[in-house]
């Protein structure tokens, strides 16, 4: 890149500092300045990575109980202005976890539907991780890195979006590759408000709100000793248990039923 592209690039970013106030869905106010094309680019890219590196589950079941749960909280999720169509994985792990990336992509481990004792509870953590996508948590999170560390990382995040090898540093913003992990820990504002727009959506579908209070349960349960990764940063568990349940009061009456997902043998 040229010496003029590149100061005209900071330029253009530092203004976007200004300029890159957002809303979230639950009213809050956003710093965003990476867009959410870039971030949906940058997600798929990594999904894929992933997917050559993660054993993927060749359990029918397993893979039918999933993707069915998800279907049905997408089938109330907005459309999103940055892509077009959600993408599932079942990951053959003993990882209690699961996430979203920006691109519309999910993650679910297998260790998880340990945890997640019915379709009550998957949805509340399907709801939970596609409401981080739904906030361009991943957006925020990389914007206040930038800003931070300033005009270098800007130039970075420039270098990168015209497919320099550079990029690597912005998928290490995100947590994101093969050599990182898949996500770093959203804050703790990012995962209240997550479970907040999951627990909506997961209601909405006609899933049992109730469901997510009995997960967080299970999962304060078996995070005794290590915890398990989906929890890194959370709120801790009565706090998290409190807000839901607080939620829930507040959730207006159903007017769908969820779908009979069954539930394989794990």
């Amino acid at each position: 890149m040229k010496l003029n592209t590149v100061k005209t690039t900071i330029a253009t970013a530092l203004l976007s500092i200004v300029m890159g106030c957002s809303t979230s869905p639950t009213g809050r106010s956003q710093f965003i300045l990476v867009s959410g094309a870039e971030m949906a680019t940058l997600g798929s890219q990594s999904f894929s990575e992933l997917k050559g590196t993660e054993k993927i589950s060749t359990d029918k079941q397993t893979n039918q109980y999933v993707q069915c749960v998800t279907d049905a909280i997408l089938e109330v999720t907005p459309p999103q202005p940055d892509f077009e169509q959600w993408e599932v994985v079942v990951f053959d792990s003993d990882q209690i976890n699961a996430f979203a990336l920006p691109g519309g992509k999910i993650g679910v481990y297998t260790g998880l539907l340990k945890v997640a004792e019915n379709q009550d509870q998957l949805a509340s953590v399907i709801g939970h991780e596609i409401g981080h996508v739904m906030a361009n948590h991943g957006s925020e999170r990389v914007s206040n890195s930038v800003a931070t560390n300033g005009a270098l990382q800007i130039t970075s995040i420039a270098l990168g979006a015209t497919g320099t090898p550079n990029s690597n540093l912005i998928m290490a913003g995100l947590g994101l590759g093969v050599n990182v992990g898949v996500l770093l820990p959203f804050s703790r504002v990012h995962e209240s408000e997550s479970d907040l727009i999951g627990v909506q959506l997961m209601n909405e579908a006609g899933f049992d709100p109730q469901g997510s209070v009995e997960l967080w349960k299970n999962m304060a349960a078996a995070s005794e000793g290590s915890p398990p990764e989906l929890l890194s940063t959370h709120p801790g568990h009565d706090t998290r248990i409190d807000d839901l349940n607080a939620a829930i009061r507040q959730l207006p009456a159903q007017t769908r039923r969820a779908p009979d997902c069954g539930k394989p043998n794990v």
